[in-house]
């Protein structure tokens, strides 16, 4: 069993785009959503932009009156059409390792519904500490100090703000909707091009 040194860090990592490639999942849902209610979405647009909360991107298909309603029906539907389709992003399984190799703990903060959020985690074999979901951007300071992550690690520029605010070293992965420079311009501390080289970087920072 490891045991954890005085140094050892929580390290927190979003999870769309970041820990998993959720857009084939999410596409087939959002497929199947216009189905069901016979309003056009465009499944291709919507995987472009994952990272903010359901609620915004229901607001570009479905008035007002009709974005919570739908965002239960999404949530309803998302296990029978989102999990199963949905792949860990290369080197996820080995940054998630390299965590626990150094004595540390990994979390998962997300904007995404936490139960479906956890059963991404299930059914991809990845084993938190702990999955702490329906939080976006400056909302995830919250769950970072609560479990007292010193880094957190994300695509989106709403990542680097809520690891800034909780005051842990941003990593900014080009991964997902926001560019290097993006990452970087909102406050990124270190900026990957994916998850395959944080192993080698997270020794390096361990020092």
């Amino acid at each position: 069993m490891t045991v954890a040194s005085p140094r050892a860090r929580t390290v927190g990592f979003d999870l769309d785009m970041t820990l998993i490639d959720s857009r084939p999942g999410i596409h087939a849902c959002w497929t199947e959503l216009s189905a069901r209610t016979g309003t056009y979405v465009d499944a291709d647009l919507v995987v472009t932009r994952l990272g903010p909360p359901l609620a915004e991107e229901m607001a570009h298909w479905f008035p007002a009156e009709e974005i919570t309603a739908m965002a239960d029906l999404y949530r309803e539907i998302y296990p029978a059409y989102a999990v199963t389709g949905t792949l860990a992003m290369p080197g996820a399984h080995e940054a998630l390792e390299a965590v626990r190799r150094s004595g540390g703990k990994t979390i998962v903060v997300t904007a995404k519904w936490e139960p479906n959020a956890r059963l991404h985690m299930e059914h991809l074999g990845m084993r938190p500490d702990a999955v702490i979901g329906n939080l976006w951007a400056a909302q995830k300071a919250e769950a970072l100090r609560e479990h007292g992550a010193s880094v957190y690690v994300g695509d989106h520029v709403g990542d680097v703000r809520g690891a800034r605010l909780a005051e842990a070293f941003s990593v900014g992965v080009t991964t997902g909707p926001c560019s290097a420079a993006e990452l970087t311009e909102a406050g990124a501390d270190v900026v990957l091009d994916d998850l395959t080289r944080f192993g080698e970087w997270f020794a390096d920072y361990e020092g």
